[in-house]
């Protein structure tokens, strides 16, 4: 009986350890990914905080929800990727309201997925090629910032990219996490050098933003964060936890992170979905020997997602008040791989090579035509390019 008992208590503790890790991997991975896109979306320095706690918060109910209601180890992230298309909007173009009601647009389509059987088909009839190439456009201003922020705080740029490059040669799956706790500390000694204490929350607190709809900010912000949202973290996640041997509930993800990231909108948060990297880490192996229980390190990693919430706003205080394009950097090294595993996506059929460099370099010059912004005619330039240029 004391030898079945230690053996559940030491399979608690692994679910519960991987589920730290899943939220510890997935939290400071990316954190400033979703401040910098906030902000470039227009949010102020509060309207950001209220966004990064809104999204921390209905990720982990998500996480608890899913998992423990289906016994299987779903685990739920904020849209890394959509994140970054907010961060490479052009300044000035929606206000944070406009914004904000093209995140619900997106939340909306969402859920529809879950609800209309030829949306999910429609979504996976998108090429591979044309989405990868979208996405690595809109990825490559972001993943500029470690290097072009050299010519302006050398010192603290060149911190983070040690940093960075040291953990990637020693501890590679934390390089990420350690390259953000430097931006951190750096940020902390530049506040204190500057007596920039009183800039400082710690309190969580949620501000509520009313939405304006603009047709211009749904084809500009909600197609393209719908569809990378789907197809760089939904589609994936569901192909991660496939290897594992688990059927991800398609229907109930997509209403609830739909509905989650309908909600979350009017609080500043952008989207969330299914996770697709740290999927593997409450799935695997290290979340427990018996896959049947797994589920309880998906759970776990939600409950922890709700105590980071507590803490989310004063980070969001700290890269504020840290000095400017500290974060961005940061940021930019975290999209790095992301950014790598696109670009091969990208390219890697020949039959649509050049329709998929079309794509990638309209994203990256974010065309602005009629309103609308670069990752909508990315798209549209890059099938029709196809249409013209390659298919036989």
């Amino acid at each position: 009986m004391s030898q079945s008992v230690a053996a559940e208590n030491n399979a608690l503790r692994d679910a519960v350890l991987a589920g730290l890790v899943t939220t510890v991997v997935g939290f400071t991975s990316s954190f400033a990914v979703v401040l910098a896109g906030l902000t470039a979306a227009g949010a102020t320095a509060h309207q950001a905080a209220s966004g990064l706690l809104a999204l921390t918060l209905l990720t982990g109910i998500s996480c608890i929800v899913l998992s423990s209601w289906h016994r299987v180890p779903v685990t739920v992230a904020w849209s890394t990727p959509g994140a970054a298309l907010l961060a490479g909007l052009a300044p000035g173009n929606f206000s944070f309201a406009q914004a904000v009601g093209a995140f619900i647009v997106s939340g909306v389509l969402i859920m529809l997925t879950g609800l209309v059987p030829a949306l999910q088909r429609l979504m996976a009839a998108i090429p591979v090629s044309i989405a990868q190439g979208m996405l690595a456009g809109i990825l490559i201003p972001l993943c500029l910032k470690p290097f072009t922020a050299l010519s302006h705080i050398p010192i603290e740029a060149l911190a983070i990219l040690l940093a960075f490059l040291v953990a990637l040669r020693k501890l590679p799956k934390y390089a990420v996490g350690l390259s953000m706790l430097v931006a951190v500390a750096i940020g902390l000694w530049h506040i204190a050098a500057h007596g920039a204490w009183a800039q400082i929350s710690a309190a969580p607190s949620l501000e509520l933003v009313v939405p304006e709809f603009s047709l211009a900010a749904v084809a500009s912000i909600s197609l393209p964060l719908f569809i990378v949202t789907m197809a760089s973290q939904n589609i994936p996640g569901v192909a991660v936890m496939s290897t594992f041997g688990y059927t991800t509930p398609w229907r109930s993800s997509m209403l609830l992170t739909g509905a989650g990231s309908a909600a979350g909108a009017f609080f500043g948060g952008h989207a969330i979905n299914l996770a697709a990297i740290s999927a593997a880490l409450a799935a695997g192996e290290a979340a427990g020997s018996n896959p049947a229980l797994r589920w309880r390190a998906a759970t776990s990693s939600g409950v922890f997602y709700l105590l980071f919430a507590a803490g989310s706003v004063l980070i969001a205080s700290v890269a504020a008040a840290s000095p400017a394009g500290l974060f961005e950097a940061a940021a930019g090294l975290a999209l790095l791989a992301t950014l790598a595993n696109a670009l091969g996506g990208a390219l890697a059929d020949p039959a649509w090579r050049f329709s998929a460099l079309a794509t990638l370099l309209v994203a990256t010059s974010n065309l602005t035509l009629f309103g609308i912004g670069g990752a909508f005619w990315a798209l549209l330039i890059g099938l029709g390019v196809h249409l013209i240029a390659e298919r036989s």
